[in-house]
């Protein structure tokens, strides 16, 4: 693979919601998605990337449900935060205006679940022109058959289906300028 160059890319973690953490999935237990992304987002962070952390809020609710919120560490000072009411993290919360602010024309993406937020965020990213890549280890589902739809049929369809490992590795400080 490629160089990252992390003046240009964002990492966007969808839905490490405490509630969806606890619930059980697979291939992988939520806990294991929480440390492979939140170790990413600090290899972002430390290349000085953009990272995006994604939570739902139910529409039309007086009161969110317990464990709303996103897991503690997901988001650190600096990162973009977005609340969505959709499935993907795109519709009607201003996540590409923001990006595009910052100049990101390629995403990685990572959270849960792999076949709903993941790919409906990947979706739309795609319709929006996104370079995408995902990183497989630090996503999961409600089965395993839904993670393995996903990563194997849809997903290589819109991009790049990776590891945490090699993302790390292809993750690059923004160009060196040249003197005058």
């Amino acid at each position: 693979m490629t160089a990252l160059d992390a003046s240009r890319t964002a990492l966007v973690l969808v839905d490490l919601m405490e509630r969806i953490v606890a619930l059980p999935l697979a291939p992988r237990p939520g806990p294991e998605v929480l440390r492979a992304a939140t170790d990413l987002a600090a290899a972002f962070r430390d290349a000085g990337a953009t990272v995006v952390a994604v939570r739902a809020e139910r529409p039309g609710v007086a009161e969110q449900p317990p464990g709303s919120g996103l897991v503690d560490g997901v988001a650190e000072p600096g990162d973009l935060v977005v609340v969505k009411r959709t499935v993907g993290a795109f519709h009607g919360t201003g996540l590409h205006e923001r990006l595009q602010e910052r100049g990101i024309d390629t995403l990685v993406l990572a959270g849960i679940a792999t076949n709903m937020g993941v790919e409906s965020t990947a979706r739309a990213a795609a319709d929006h022109g996104y370079t995408l890549l995902f990183a497989e280890d630090a996503t999961t589902a409600l089965t395993p058959e839904e993670h393995t739809a996903a990563v194997h049929y849809n997903l290589p369809r819109f991009g790049t289906v990776t590891t945490t490992g090699q993302l790390r590795s292809d993750l690059a400080g923004p160009a060196p300028t040249a003197a005058r």
